[in-house]
């Protein structure tokens, strides 16, 4: 299984989170031409607020934003003996 999100491309071909078969972002400068800031909103509460931690990661680190990790993924806090 892929570690990155892999989007339904016949119902939306256009998905910004869209891979090649080696596994490329196709629509990279899409994610390259926001600021840091907007990245955070967009895969917090945008289109990618739906994906896993490990996509979310998977796709910063694609994209060489590893410093946005602590922002984008929350980290759960389990209660007590849980």
């Amino acid at each position: 299984m892929s570690r990155f999100f892999e989007p339904d491309l016949g119902a939306n071909p256009d998905d910004p989170f869209a891979r090649d078969s080696a596994n490329k972002l196709i629509r990279r400068n899409y994610w390259l031409d926001m600021s840091d800031t907007t990245v955070v909103l967009t895969l917090n509460q945008g289109i990618g607020a739906h994906l896993t931690n490990e996509q979310k990661r998977a796709h910063l680190a694609d994209m060489n934003r590893n410093h946005l990790i602590e922002a984008v993924c929350v980290q759960e806090i389990l209660p007590p003996g849980a």
